[in-house]
């Protein structure tokens, strides 16, 4: 049995088939390089050990110095005469600036690692552009076909005709796995579930998220699927850039009304941090089998912006939660000089075909229900092309690309 929720019990690694089993030690390193002085990671030790795992793909050398050599490690970057990082059982993590780009610190910042749902970050910063919050979507049989009923679902029911709007809310505060699928699909256009996964791993690349690879839409387990704790860095930076975005990640509880074919749903948030921890914007928990515990989540204090991302963590004794709130604690606590690397720019080159999916891309347009959230209504397909074209004519007479 596969789940996203981050309270289950747990189990570490990254997934690759035929992969050779070692312990969770070995897990930790790859023998591609020795690029950075080896600092061991702060770590406690869980209650109870992690079963052996398979062990992640090694990471090219090259892709380990993106941001900089320091984090070319399987072990700890730290600034030089700071406070101990704190001791934890996640196998991977970061924390960074969002504001100034600075990464101030990391445990094996590059290193391949299983997402489990926080890759949901990833779906919304891909398609997000793509799709008219107020477009209507049937949901259709094969959404659900191949989800365990015991995961974490939105409770899309098929038949049932939704707003992208509240199917949003729903992957970020339910963590919907069935609203990650219909997501995909009609993000994806002609090409489907299947096109949208590849926009989401064309995303990865031109965020220079070297080390992620997606399988599937909502970070339930697939072949060949990662990332890394400095990805998903990179990663939530493109998704919190976006006010709609922040507005869903920072939506306590919603409600998605009953409408003929679908009955009313309540959607309430699974990041606990929110409304706790103190300039907590937003978050995503994770949990499958094979990801363990994971966790990303962003938080502002005294005008700076950290991001943590955590990889492989245990339930006991602090949890993913836990764990990131004393990895927050420790960034804040840093000078705003201190850091270690940066989190790239992404590619220059703009997404493909990022917008018309909002007129193509649907399954009709109608009365779908309103959640809590209300956003203005979208522009229809003659706006949007009439709104790019603008957008190229202005950009051109500035001398610069279009954005």
């Amino acid at each position: 049995m596969l789940r996203t929720r981050a309270t289950l019990p747990v189990r570490v690694v990254a997934v690759l088939a035929g992969a050779v089993l070692v312990s969770p030690a070995g897990a930790a390193a790859t023998a591609t390089r020795a690029a950075a002085a080896h600092r061991p990671c702060p770590t406690v030790e869980p209650p109870v050990r992690p079963p052996a795992a398979p062990s992640p793909p090694p990471v090219d050398r090259a892709d380990a110095e993106v941001g900089g050599e320091a984090l070319a490690t399987p072990g700890l970057a730290a600034p030089a005469g700071t406070p101990r990082a704190p001791a934890v059982t996640a196998t991977a993590w970061v924390v960074a600036d969002l504001g100034s780009g600075q990464v101030l610190g990391g445990c094996a910042p590059h290193e391949h690692r299983t997402p489990a749902s926080v890759q949901k970050l990833l779906l919304a910063a891909a398609l997000m552009p793509r799709l008219d919050p107020n477009q209507v979507v049937e949901v259709k049989r094969d959404d659900l076909r191949d989800l365990d009923p015991e995961s974490s679902l939105m409770g899309v029911v098929a038949g049932g005709r939704y707003t992208v709007e509240e199917l949003w809310l729903g992957l970020l505060l339910e963590s919907g796995n069935d609203a990650a699928n219909v997501l995909a699909r009609v993000g994806g256009g002609a090409a489907g579930r299947a096109g949208g996964v590849q926009v989401m791993n064309d995303e990865a690349h031109r965020l220079r998220a070297n080390q992620t690879h997606a399988a599937t839409p909502s970070g339930l387990d697939g072949p060949g699927q990662y990332t890394s704790a400095y990805d998903l860095a990179l990663i939530a930076r493109a998704a919190f850039a976006r006010e709609d975005f922040r507005r869903y990640i920072g939506t306590p509880t919603a409600h998605v009304p009953a409408q003929r074919g679908r009955g009313a749903l309540a959607l309430a948030g699974d990041n606990a941090l929110l409304g706790r921890y103190p300039g907590m914007l937003g978050g995503k928990t994770g949990f499958t089998d094979l990801a363990r515990q994971t966790y990303v989540g962003v938080a502002e204090r005294d005008g700076r912006t950290l991001v943590v991302a955590l990889l492989g963590a245990e339930t006991a004794p602090l949890g993913s939660l836990g764990e990131a709130t004393a990895l927050l604690n420790w960034g804040f606590g840093l000078a705003p000089d201190k850091s270690v690397g940066q989190l790239v720019a992404p590619e220059e080159k703009k997404r493909k075909d990022d917008r018309l999916v909002v007129a193509a891309g649907g399954d009709g347009a109608g009365a779908g229900g309103s959640s809590s959230l209300g956003l203005p209504a979208a522009l229809g397909a003659g706006a949007v092309l009439l709104t790019i074209l603008l957008g190229v004519l202005t950009s051109r007479r500035k001398g610069r690309a279009p954005s």
